[in-house]
């Protein structure tokens, strides 16, 4: 019988006084109850050693042939979750590497074979505790994109000053990513109150470049497909230099020093008036 055969054959004599020491040896380590509970554990535990088991009986121990993609999904699924729940790399790796010293000592209880079986089993677990750090890791990489998105959704909100009348108070540096956002909210609200007049207030823009210039007038552009009128305002004189020191064309865009200014040329270009009631005066 082959050293995998030998290895796949004891774990499954093993299966249950193995999977009550593996826990004892992962509560020592510490669980994070606050986290998970201990049936999770214990079921995501027995899990995994019957897909050791299974994939050993077929007598490989290469991690990435057929045999061990059905572990390998578990531990990518496990992996990303406890990314998602708040784990750190450490711990998420703790949940493989604590299974080495409950099953060295069922080895070392073996009559023949005992050194090699370890170091086949060592060999294993060294893979697959790496590959859970490795999904783990991108799992971290998917929910920090994630939070970015809602961050600069957050930051740049659309708000509807007047009927027909949305203004994009934009806070932060700008680049193409955070543009396409700006873009697709403004445009579905564009749609949404059927506006005819988009305020872009750029006041807490810290710097434009022709870069950040060229973004503002594709988002124009495209409100302009959609019927909306686009005025830019704070443009404060440091900003209005650069733009003429860079040579930007905005074209036909018309721009205000404050929002307040841009906030009266829409009620103008609507021809709405507002007159001061007598109780103000």
């Amino acid at each position: 019988m082959s050293a995998v055969s030998q290895l796949a054959e004891l774990l499954k004599q093993n299966e249950e006084p193995l999977l009550e020491k593996w826990m004892a040896a992962q509560r020592a380590a510490g669980i994070r109850m606050d986290l998970v509970d201990d049936r999770t554990v214990q079921d995501n535990s027995r899990e995994l050693l019957k897909a050791v088991t299974i994939a050993l009986a077929q007598g490989s121990d290469d991690i990435n042939s057929a045999a061990w993609k059905p572990l390998k999904a578990q531990l990518e699924r496990l992996s990303v979750t406890q990314a998602r729940q708040g784990f750190s790399p450490s711990e998420t790796a703790t949940f493989v590497f604590s299974l080495k010293e409950p099953l060295f000592d069922l080895i070392q209880q073996q009559d023949s074979n005992a050194i090699e079986l370890v170091w086949l089993f060592s060999k294993l677990i060294d893979k697959l505790g790496l590959f859970s750090v490795e999904y783990f890791m991108a799992g971290r990489e998917m929910v920090i994109r994630e939070q970015q998105e809602s961050l600069l959704e957050l930051s740049t909100p659309v708000v509807q000053l007047w009927d027909q009348v949305l203004a994009v108070p934009l806070i932060g540096a700008l680049d193409s990513n955070r543009t396409q956002i700006v873009m697709e909210a403004l445009l579905e609200k564009i749609v949404e109150t059927e506006s005819d007049i988009a305020i872009i207030d750029i006041t807490g823009v810290p710097t434009v470049d022709t870069m950040v210039a060229q973004h503002l007038l594709k988002t124009i552009t495209a409100a302009k497909l959609m019927g909306a009128k686009c005025i830019i305002s704070g443009i404060r004189p440091q900003i209005a230099a650069t733009i003429v020191h860079l040579g930007v064309e905005l074209g036909d865009v018309v721009t205000k020093a404050s929002l307040a200014d841009a906030f009266k040329l829409a009620l103008k270009e609507l021809d709405i008036r507002l007159v001061r009631s007598e109780k103000a005066r």
